[in-house]
């Protein structure tokens, strides 16, 4: 399936965003729990796109693999990028005024994540869910 993808630069992009997952996982059979961490998990790594990353893109893609049933998000920004990622991920660690579990908390709500980061050029982050058999 191609991707849905949708611009993130305002606090009302995010909504639509965090709806329009909440509508994917809803049509391929998630569990509410399930739904609750993909659309928080999304939110928060939106609201970085717009906040640190200086606005970008999400793309929302249904996976099928076999009987496998998924949903991926990418978040793309070309912002100042993240210097250290590792630190990034810690839990309390902000360069804003929030709780600086974004990031860490994406990460353990998804089943799969992957960051990529340069100095100047911007920031992609990946999260996938699988729809467990």
């Amino acid at each position: 399936m191609d991707p849905v993808v949708m611009p993130l630069r305002t606090d009302e992009d995010v909504v639509r965003l965090r709806q329009a997952v909440r509508s994917c996982l809803v049509s391929a059979g998630f569990s509410l729990v399930d739904q609750t961490k993909m659309v928080t998990a999304a939110s928060e790594l939106a609201r970085n796109t717009v906040i640190y990353g200086g606005g970008g893109e999400s793309r929302l893609i249904k996976l099928g693999n076999g009987p496998r049933k998924g949903v991926a998000l990418e978040f793309i920004d070309r912002g100042p990028g993240i210097a250290d990622i590792g630190k990034a991920l810690s839990d309390g660690y902000t360069t804003g005024t929030g709780m600086g579990l974004g990031l860490g908390g994406a990460k353990r709500l998804a089943d799969e994540f992957e960051i990529e980061s340069e100095l100047g050029k911007g920031t992609t982050v990946k999260i996938t869910k699988w729809k467990p058999f």
